[in-house]
């Protein structure tokens, strides 16, 4: 997501009942849903504060005790594990973390993973084929692709793949693999996913790496006859094919930590997690028996990189790599 100063407020913030405060670094449609329902079962006012998780992390770690946030809302689990590492949250009740498959929650329990994507390759039809298609991700950094390559290196989404790139193949080739996307992306680095999906649509670009519900807002928003590009996955086990995980904890600062368990506990309730199935968030809600509309490849079908969140940790080794290719 976008790194903007923007910080909004979704709810009114005159009640003189209980209320808390979500720093969101979640997409604002998707978190204003789960909000609305939250305000209307429990009449606890939610006060959002949105922008880029990563801004939101170092916020709260700036704020220290003092912080106003209550509940951390990420897109990615980075920004959570660096939460982690610096204390800032608390343990969750076992019935939280029990609402969702222990695989796509914290490895210490202090947070809970409320939803999912999988990066895929976007390309335009117009433009490549998919016999054309990569199978490895690595593959986009080749000559072939010079001048076609779309990319948006700031967004939080990239840096998973970038961890399970060092992962798989050492630091060294991770660098020189990011150094080949920046020559191939030479003109058409931009600054988030939806201006690569967009911009490949355009036939600006021809192909990128997005998480997958990027393609689908943007074809619900643009109507199916306006869209010409398509997605596609890369080979199983591809270290470019990574399940991202969306999640959210309880600031260990906060001073209303019951009410604040209660929204994270709404979040991966069957009731929350339906709202993210119904919405136009695309993402995939995780918590068994939830489904999901029809047309995405189902969660349980995919065949991702095995890396698990542990090893995708606080993405301090993306962004030092990044950094080192002069991408950030």
């Amino acid at each position: 997501m976008l790194a903007v100063a923007l910080v909004l407020g979704v709810s009114a913030c005159g009640s003189s009942g209980p209320s808390i405060t979500v720093y969101s670094g979640q997409h604002a449609q998707t978190t204003a849903a789960l909000v609305a329902q939250f305000e209307k079962e429990t009449h606890i006012s939610v006060n959002v504060r949105n922008n880029d998780e990563s801004v939101l992390a170092s916020q709260i770690d700036a704020e220290g005790s003092n912080s106003p946030a209550d509940v951390v809302y990420t897109e990615n689990s980075p920004a959570l594990e660096y939460l982690h590492e610096r204390r800032r949250l608390i343990p969750l009740p076992s019935s939280t973390l029990a609402a969702t498959p222990a695989r796509y929650d914290s490895p210490d329990g202090d947070w809970v993973g409320v939803s999912a994507r999988v990066s895929v390759l976007v390309y335009n039809t117009r433009l490549l084929t998919p016999a054309q298609l990569p199978t490895s991700v690595l593959d986009l950094a080749q000559p072939r692709f010079r001048g076609k390559l779309a990319l948006a290196p700031s967004e939080t989404d990239f840096q998973p793949i970038v961890t399970a790139v060092a992962r798989a193949y050492g630091r060294a080739a991770a660098l020189r693999w990011l150094e080949g996307l920046k020559a191939n992306a030479s003109g058409h680095i931009y600054s988030d996913n939806e201006a690569t999906t967009d911009e490949i649509n355009r036939g600006n670009a021809a192909i990128g790496i997005i998480d997958q519900y990027y393609w689908y807002r943007q074809r619900a928003q643009i109507g199916a006859s306006a869209v010409h590009s398509a997605i596609a996955f890369l080979a199983p086990r591809d270290a470019g094919y990574v399940i991202d995980i969306s999640g959210a904890g309880v600031l260990a600062s906060s001073s209303h930590q019951a009410n604040a368990e209660r929204f994270v506990a709404f979040l991966v309730s069957a009731e929350g997690q339906r709202l993210i199935a119904r919405s136009d968030s695309f993402e995939y809600p995780i918590a068994a028996g939830v489904t999901y509309g029809p047309g995405q490849k189902p969660l349980a079908a995919l065949q991702p990189d095995p890396i698990d969140l542990a090893a995708l940790g606080d993405g301090s080794t993306a962004l030092a790599l990044l950094r080192q290719a002069q991408l950030l």
